[in-house]
């Protein structure tokens, strides 16, 4: 696996790559805080394409990304997150309506933590999944984080501290 750092509004991303797919996007704390694994190798030119897509994003210039992915998860894991890739760039989704989305209505709780395992936050949009009251609930890189991309997004009433 080969990795390197992408500086962003939001912190510091790693960003992981094998056989030039995308496999993984860590923050730079909270719980999807990702550590390299020693036998990684940080490389300044991998993931190149993810770097520029990335940072036409958070100029606002990208709302689709056009990436080679390779998530890694359960058969429902990537079940959740192949229908996270169908929420639209400024819209959100409730955990129920993701449910509903791959046919399991009464998973709420399975898509939670489905979401919550998401490797590749922002590509993978999981910070598009809010509560069904339309609050904002766990993000890998911490609710300020996922307040500022649904804020990049247009999204209306997300409140970010942290980065403003």
């Amino acid at each position: 696996m080969n990795y390197r750092y992408l500086d962003s509004p939001i912190g510091s991303l790693l960003l992981a790559e094998e056989r030039g797919a995308l496999c993984i996007i860590g923050f730079p704390s909270g719980k999807g805080r990702v550590v390299p694994e020693p036998d990684w190798i940080e490389e300044n030119d991998c993931c190149e394409q993810a770097v520029i897509q990335l940072q036409e994003y958070f100029a606002g210039e990208r709302t689709v990304f056009e990436l080679t992915l390779a998530p890694t998860g359960t058969t429902f894991q990537l079940k959740v997150l192949n229908a996270l890739l169908e929420i639209p760039f400024g819209e959100t989704r409730s955990y129920a309506d993701i449910a509903s989305m791959i046919g399991r209505p009464k998973a709420v709780r399975a898509v939670g933590t489905a979401n919550g395992r998401n490797p590749l936050p922002i590509v993978i949009p999981c910070h598009r999944v809010i509560g069904a009251d339309g609050s904002l609930t766990g993000f890998g890189g911490g609710l300020d984080a996922k307040a500022y991309l649904l804020n990049l997004e247009g999204v209306q009433g997300c409140q970010s501290t942290l980065f403003d």
